[in-house]
């Protein structure tokens, strides 16, 4: 018979690509993820990974293998949502994917007040880029994401997968405290053309954000440096290298020399709390979007504050 976990591990690493992000998704170390696969291997009698450079390749076997490992995922997801209901209470494991800022400025408190809360639930957060969190919801592999999307690239939830709004997170302009701009009250994005942008990598939504708006507006972006945290970002505009635009969530004050120009209108960010139907009627499922949606007020109050002018 077919062990439940050895197939959870082996869909794991179909669905997050390596072993070692199927051990950090699952809670594991890379060797027992690894070992659990080798078991299933020698039960099966097939060979399930195949090297591939410094990874790893799922056979063809393997690939058959996760299908059947996702139904059956599926109808203990089902069962537990069951039981769960019918106790009537938050409990059991939830996986939750969140992205950098949101994991930083959101989540500690809402975990927090989760265990205080509902000491039967068990809820472990993983940092997951938006891009892909949606998608690993969509696929099983975690009960509930935190995503967003920007004002002009609206996030799309597959079938399959329900979301909820949480809140707005509006975005300025970071400058250096030299900058002509610093001393502006408001600025539009017809304005922007010209300036050395610090930004995001490819691929990520703000980036792709920032090259769209200022392509609409008519400028070419030069983005002259590429960093993929937010302090970062504002440490490169500490030090006089550039601009960058980026969102009140999870930033932090800001550090001596960076100056915050709000632009008009304002850039926005909608965050989404996402989970699978068959997992809708799950109590845990339900209040953790409830404390979701009641922490973001706290949230946002905490960075409205005016922009710092300089005289």
């Amino acid at each position: 018979m077919l062990d439940l976990q050895r197939l959870r591990a082996l869909h794991a690493v179909s669905v997050h690509g390596t072993v070692g992000a199927a051990a950090a998704a699952l809670g594991y170390t890379p060797s027992a993820v690894s070992q659990q696969i080798a078991k299933l291997e020698r039960e099966t009698r097939t060979v399930l990974l195949e090297r591939a450079g410094r990874g790893v390749r799922l056979t063809a076997e393997a690939l058959q293998l996760v299908d059947t490992a996702q139904e059956l995922l599926s109808i203990v997801e089902r069962a537990e949502t069951a039981l769960e209901e019918r106790r009537g209470v938050p409990a059991g494991r939830l996986t939750v994917a969140a992205f950098a800022s949101a994991a930083r400025g959101l989540m500690p408190a809402v975990l927090a007040e989760l265990a205080r809360a509902h000491p039967a639930l068990d809820a472990r957060l993983s940092e997951v880029d938006p891009h892909l969190s949606v998608d690993l919801v969509a696929r099983g592999a975690v009960d509930l994401a935190v995503a967003h999307d920007w004002d002009i690239a609206p996030l799309p939830a597959p079938a399959g997968v329900e979301q909820a709004v949480i809140g707005d997170d509006l975005c300025d302009l970071l400058v250096p405290e030299d900058h002509p701009f610093a001393g502006r009250t408001a600025l539009r994005r017809e304005e922007l053309g010209g300036e050395r942008w610090i930004c995001q990598p490819p691929g990520r939504i703000c980036h792709d954000w920032l090259v769209r708006t200022l392509r609409a507006a008519g400028h070419e972006p030069d983005i002259v440096h590429q960093a993929e945290e937010n302090p970062t970002l504002v440490a490169l505009v500490a030090a006089g290298l550039g601009i960058a635009l980026v969102p009140r969530l999870g930033r932090g004050p800001l550090p001596p020399g960076v100056v915050e120009v709000p632009l008009d209108p304002t850039p926005v960010r909608r965050l989404y709390a996402l989970w699978r139907t068959g997992a809708a009627r799950r109590p845990a499922i339900a209040e953790t979007v409830r404390v979701l949606r009641e922490r973001w007020p706290t949230v946002t109050a905490a960075h409205a504050h005016p922009p710092t002018v300089t005289a």
